[in-house]
């Protein structure tokens, strides 16, 4: 559950959040007073305890009052993960607390590196050695989490001379790094989600998570897509939640529709997470890959199935606003990288190998 004090305010800014008019800086700090941002982490480390699947239940808690939230929160707590994964356990004592506290904001900054692990895309950032680090040069199209009173953006590069990409913590401080300003997003607009530039960034190897790519994103893998799944696991329940409100005389024939999804979100849940616990997903991504698609189906008809119940007044602003914020979120879910065509994708080789 979430606290009361921050569902309210996601209930209350869920819109303003969707079309931009909340300010993005306030996002972090009620995620981070909330606790939500410590759940999954180790004690030790400043955290709740618990496994990654606490952290996926935060999020879809705070998916079922606001997408957008809930984006920079996967962002946020990706990045807390990969700090997790990484064996530079200076930089993860130098960053973890600013980022827990919600001073810090931390960009995933991984999508392309995914789709480059797939084979789908090559990678955006390239080196070459310079003192006692690299010296950067390329774009990163689409990043979520830019907070523009400071943030960390983790990147996979690759060496101009060859050689093992790897992935660093890029800070915003760093000079030859530029943002763009905000993507100009059909909703979600409130996730501080930008373009990065970098034009000759020098950076030590004190900002590196990882020295191979091809080791650190299959096991952080896992994480990254479990906690997408969380967005579409909150949007599912909120939408047959609000199916359920509908549900009068006159629509009692959806019930059974209803009940049918509600079956097999659970099932999908319980496989998300007997998985991840179980550490499968690493060796094994294709179940994972099957679980992200199917859970974002799910989201759709969810959202359909609560159009068919409100009725007309889904379509009337004064009523349906809520719909029509969970309908462009639904359109979201499946292209957010990696996309499901890109998944599909990676079945279809995976099927062919």
């Amino acid at each position: 559950m979430l606290d009361p004090i921050l569902s309210r305010w996601l209930d209350v800014q869920a819109q303003a959040l969707d079309v931009g008019s909340c300010d993005p800086q306030e996002v972090l700090p009620r995620l981070a007073e909330a606790n939500v941002l410590r759940i999954g982490v180790p004690t030790q480390l400043g955290g709740l305890g618990g496994d990654v699947t606490g952290a996926v239940e935060a999020i879809a808690n705070v998916a079922s009052h606001s997408l957008a939230a809930a984006f920079v929160c996967w962002g946020q707590r990706s990045f807390i993960e990969y700090l997790l994964h990484s064996p530079n356990a200076r930089l993860r004592e130098q960053l973890l607390p600013d980022l827990l506290s919600g001073k810090l904001a931390g960009a995933t900054g991984l999508s392309n590196a995914m789709k480059f692990l797939s084979g789908i895309e090559t990678l955006q950032i390239s080196a070459e050695p310079f003192n006692d680090g690299w010296t950067l040069n390329g774009r990163l199209h689409w990043v979520t989490n830019l907070r523009r009173s400071g943030f960390v953006a983790a990147a996979a590069v690759e060496l101009a001379e060859g050689g093992a990409p790897f992935i660093l913590a890029i800070p915003d401080s760093v000079a030859g790094l530029q943002r763009s300003g905000d993507l100009d997003l059909l909703g979600l607009q409130s996730s501080n989600t930008a373009a990065l530039d970098l034009e000759g960034v020098e950076l030590s190897r004190d900002w590196l998570l990882h020295e191979d790519a091809r080791k650190f994103l299959p096991a952080v893998r896992p994480a990254f897509l479990g906690l997408q799944c969380g967005m579409s696991i909150g949007l599912t329940r909120r939408s047959l939640a609000e199916v359920a409100n509908h549900l009068g005389a006159t629509r009692t024939v959806l019930r059974e529709e209803l009940e049918t999804l509600r079956a097999t979100l659970d099932q999908l849940v319980s496989d998300l997470k007997s998985g991840l616990r179980a550490g499968r997903f690493a060796a094994e991504p294709v179940p994972l890959f099957k679980l992200r698609i199917a859970l974002a189906e799910t989201a759709a008809s969810a959202v359909q199935l609560e159009l068919q119940a409100s009725g007309g007044k889904a379509y009337l602003t004064a009523h349906g606003s809520g719909f029509a914020r969970r309908w462009r979120e639904s359109a979201f879910v499946p292209i957010v990288t990696p996309s499901l065509v890109q998944l599909r994708t990676e079945l279809q080789r995976q099927a062919n190998l």
